[in-house]
């Protein structure tokens, strides 16, 4: 199964169910293509690169500090969920995304220069259904997945898993975030 590569304080918001989409431009080695979905369903790969408080809205900043006391030891990651993308929907419209904000953890300064990044390449925006694993899932880091690259191929399969939210609550959410998508351009 795939990994994709997400900041370890939005791998815990989403496991928290505080967000339920991500906003993708790509990396520096995606600059010319941009970001794209690769996968329908894979592993959230916490990554410790990059992460700051400046990024973050004001009710989560402090969840940073507790992401970082619990981080595995050097050379080695934990995954503990995985995602399923729902929806993916490439959009330019600022408006939309302030829209979007309360289902996602970074502050509009900085949805704004990840906007402004690669200006001619839109926002991905993809809403996800984020399963919490039964058990951590321990791997020793490779130097091949160091970099600003979003996707890494790991030899691992996962089944199961509990949902973060219920149907009732994820489908009103999804609803309403597929409502603002459909218009926005």
């Amino acid at each position: 199964m795939q990994a994709l590569k997400e900041w370890s304080v939005v791998c815990r918001a989403l496991e928290e169910g505080r967000q339920v989409l991500l906003l993708r431009k790509g990396g520096i080695l995606e600059y010319r293509q941009g970001f794209k979905v690769q996968h329908d369903r894979f592993l959230l790969f916490p990554t410790y690169e990059h992460q700051s408080k400046d990024h973050l809205q004001a009710d989560y900043a402090d969840r940073l500090d507790d992401v970082l006391k619990d981080q595995p030891a050097t050379g080695t990651n934990r995954i503990t969920s995985y995602a399923e993308a729902i929806e993916v929907k490439e959009i330019t419209d600022r408006i939309a995304l302030r829209t979007l904000a309360k289902y996602h953890i970074w502050n509009e300064s900085y949805v704004n220069a990840r906007m402004d990044y690669n200006p001619r390449k839109p926002m991905s925006v993809i809403l996800l259904r984020v399963f919490k694993l039964e058990r951590p899932i321990l791997i020793e880091n490779k130097a091949e997945w160091i970099g600003c690259r979003s996707w890494i191929p790991l030899d691992i399969d996962v089944t199961g898993g509990r949902p973060i939210m219920d149907d009732l609550q994820f489908n009103a959410i999804a609803s309403e975030i597929k409502g603002v998508l459909s218009i926005a351009a």
